[in-house]
């Protein structure tokens, strides 16, 4: 991979995780200001809107990182370092699609099974 692709993941890396756990800080640790609030903090529509506008270029990252680093890597399987791209195959898929599911889920429980999937995941 080149430093700029290298960057680009750590970038968008980085956008994303600080976003979700602000996000999920503001759902979890923090309590609204009164009883009829919708949320818990006045900015958690928009780190939730961030955090949803960035995670694709994780995605488009990870995709890169994928076709660059990982499959050359299984290709070549009695090389060291065969392993690399197993945490992004353990997490990536995973963390991806209970993001998307959780997105689109209706019922309550769906919601919260992809909700703890997608917390659990990244």
């Amino acid at each position: 991979m080149s430093r700029t692709e290298t960057a680009l993941l750590h970038l968008a890396n980085a956008l994303v995780g600080a976003t979700g756990a602000v996000y999920a800080v503001m759902i979890y640790l923090l309590q609204p200001a009164d009883e009829w609030a919708v949320v818990s903090h006045p900015w958690q529509p928009h780190v939730q809107h961030l955090h949803v506008l960035v995670a694709p270029l994780l995605v488009f990252a990870a995709g890169v990182a994928w076709s660059r680093h990982v499959e050359p890597r299984l290709a070549a399987a009695g090389r060291p370092g065969f392993a690399t791209g197993l945490p992004l195959l353990l997490f990536l898929l995973p963390m991806t699609a209970s993001g998307y599911l959780l997105q689109v889920a209706v019922a309550p429980g769906w919601r919260q099974a992809w909700g703890w999937v997608h917390l659990l995941t990244s």
